[in-house]
């Protein structure tokens, strides 16, 4: 896909390391009125302790689990209008990154997705500091090494990337705004 057929979609993405402050800009985002698209590896994990799973177990093998939030993330886009403006928490080059992270072989399907995803613009959050949660397995550095190869994943599929300072949520909310 070229750069111009990527820029032509009306789709934002926020990332970010774990703990960036995604969710809640995307709860201030919705509350504004746009349209938002929760991340798929948050929901797969919330749906999986539900059934009574451990987080452990969800994430046992690491490849199979990314490649689930892969095809998660490929079918939330296939539903979704290619001419809406809206927000999506963690892009398909998000995945890219976890493959990375994890040394997972990049196969055909997620170059496949790749060459599909198409954004107007990314919104790369700095790090908030870190805070554990019930979906999170990473420690403070390893969500940093995550964050780096997040920036480097986009920027290799030359997506327009926005860097978003740490600012009280108001003013993040604000200054992605005013850059869309």
């Amino acid at each position: 896909m070229s750069n111009n057929q990527r820029i032509n979609r009306l789709w934002y993405v926020l990332t970010g390391g774990p703990c960036a402050g995604k969710t809640t800009l995307l709860q201030a985002l919705k509350d504004r009125g746009y349209r938002v698209i929760y991340e798929a590896a948050r929901d797969i994990i919330e749906r999986e302790l539900q059934k009574g799973r451990m987080l452990e177990d969800i994430r046992r093998n690491e490849r199979s689990f990314q490649e689930d939030v892969l095809r998660e993330k490929m079918a939330r886009e296939r539903e979704v209008s290619k001419n809406e403006l809206l927000f999506f928490d963690r892009g398909i080059p998000d995945s890219l990154a976890y493959y990375y992270f994890f040394q997972i072989p990049i196969d055909a399907e997620l170059k496949e997705a790749l060459e599909s995803s198409s954004y107007k613009k990314v919104f790369l959050l700095d790090m908030l500091d870190y805070v554990q949660d019930n979906t999170r397995t990473e420690t403070s550095e390893e969500a940093h090494r995550i964050h780096a190869l997040l920036e480097q994943s986009y920027r290799d599929l030359h997506i327009p990337l926005i860097c978003v300072p740490v600012l009280p949520v108001p003013e993040r909310l604000q200054f992605i705004i005013d850059n869309l």
